[in-house]
């Protein structure tokens, strides 16, 4: 009897020793750890491509990961940080879409993201119709920029020469044309003042914030009108070493100009102040919103291009391109001239010998333009010199430049308005403005200058 309770007794232990150690195996180290978790977040979205922000919790790192596209394994993924932006493209256009990503090594335990929601967006139409108008019967005339107030109120500024009553050329030029809705109207806007002795010299940049409200400079000076009258500001003359190239504000109290030899200046409402540029590169272009503005400019004697980005009074260097020689590039992505510069919601595009696009503080390529890369037919059978960018929207871009290039982005591909692109070409367009479905192009062809007005 003493042996059989022994017995009993050690049957009891090893039963107890074995149900330990089954219970110390379940919880060998492939457990996951506590808190483990897998974050999405939807950051932008075109016709074909979404971005994503993958922020992870917990995670042994380097880590592989499943990315769902609707329910099914569309990539597996390596990370090897914490935080990753995900890119993700060939989607089709106004499709809806839900992504997830899960992780491989926690497949039994269920470890996956919340599932995020978002539809592409549609393409835009390339059908528009187009009619061009030219102006000018001596010398050179040209026209630098324009401004779409709406379908019936529409200013461009420059040089046009005429002859006069008696068929003798006129060398006093009209430095603007209006359209009213039914035709084109050339006008003198008088310049005259303290800092400029030309009644009417030629226009180099405008910008509207409404029917009454538009801003012109002559590059020396800078003239507020009200539609009818213009009012000349000398106070920005001081502050400048070389003429101004372009102007752009968000409102009365924030416009900005810049122009050669490095000039950045703004105003506040009240006065100007310079900013130092830190350049003497001609700076050409200027886009922004309330937040951060950039101004990109050239050195044509060098072909070499540079981007500054303005935020909380400070100005920094965000880009450099150099032509260094037939076959080398300043930096993987940036080359050439930057001679226009557009800010689109979170993506900026520069544009000059090429196109570019930086977002989420990424260069690359615009790869949907054909033969946009270094090495590819820079000189274009596609293209000429970009000058002009200009869009509603990511999926409603248009860029034009030499050699009657004219070219409209609906999200997918790229195509020629107007007359065809011609290698040839005497026009080119130097200044292009998109409103809804009004584009207005202009500059000159040969030697009058050219307005083209598109309509969809």
């Amino acid at each position: 009897m003493l042996f059989i309770n022994s017995c009993k007794k050690i049957l009891t232990g090893l039963l107890f020793f074995i149900s330990l150690f089954i219970i110390l195996i379940s919880c060998d180290s492939t457990e996951p750890p506590a808190n483990i978790s897998l974050t999405l977040k939807l950051e932008d979205v075109s016709c074909t491509e979404a971005w994503l922000q993958l922020t992870t919790n917990n995670i042994q790192l380097p880590a592989t990961i499943n990315f769902l596209i609707n329910n099914n394994v569309a990539q597996i993924l390596s990370l090897s940080t914490q935080d990753s932006l995900l890119y993700i493209d060939s989607l089709l256009p106004n499709q809806n879409y839900s992504f997830q990503v899960s992780s491989i090594q926690h497949q039994e335990s269920g470890i996956s993201s919340n599932k995020v929601a978002a539809t592409t967006l549609d393409t835009t139409s390339h059908n528009f119709t187009w009619q061009t108008f030219e102006f000018g019967q001596h010398s050179s005339s040209t026209l630098y920029d324009v401004a779409i107030i709406n379908e019936n109120n529409i200013w461009a500024v420059g040089e046009i020469y005429l002859n006069d009553s008696l068929g003798n050329p006129d060398p006093t030029a009209y430095n603007s044309v209006h359209w009213d809705g039914q035709s084109w109207e050339l006008r003198r806007i008088n310049m005259l003042s303290n800092c400029n002795p030309v009644i009417y010299p030629p226009l180099k940049a405008i910008w509207a914030f409404s029917e009454n409200n538009i801003v012109f400079t002559s590059g020396g000076s800078i003239g507020w009108f009200d539609g009818i009258n213009n009012r000349t500001d000398c106070t920005i003359r001081p502050l400048l070493t070389g003429s101004i190239n372009k102007i752009w504000g968000s409102s009365n109290n924030d416009l900005y100009i810049v122009g050669n030899s490095g000039n950045i200046a703004h105003y506040n409402g009240t006065s100007w102040s310079k900013i130092e540029s830190g350049t003497t590169f001609n700076l050409t272009s200027i886009s922004g919103n309330n937040d951060e503005v950039y101004f990109s400019g050239v050195n044509s004697f060098t072909n070499e291009g540079i981007l500054l980005k303005y935020k909380s009074n400070s100005l920094s260097v965000l880009a450099n391109g150099k032509i260094i020689g037939a076959n080398e590039v300043f930096n993987p992505f940036l080359y050439g001239e930057f001679q226009t510069v557009c800010l689109i919601d979170n993506t900026l595009l520069l544009g000059g010998n090429f196109l570019y696009q930086f977002k989420f503080n990424r260069w690359n390529y615009v790869k949907s333009l054909p033969e946009n890369f270094v090495n590819g037919n820079s000189n274009g059978s596609m293209r000429g010199f970009i000058y002009s960018i200009t869009a509603n929207k990511g999926n409603d871009i248009i860029i034009s430049g030499d050699r009657n290039t004219l070219l409209h982005f609906n999200g997918i591909e790229w195509l020629q308005l107007g007359e065809p692109y011609d290698p040839l070409s005497n026009t080119s367009h130097r200044s292009t403005k998109i409103q809804n479905n009004i584009v207005v192009t202009v500059g000159f062809k040969g030697n009058k200058a050219m307005i083209m007005k598109l309509v969809r």
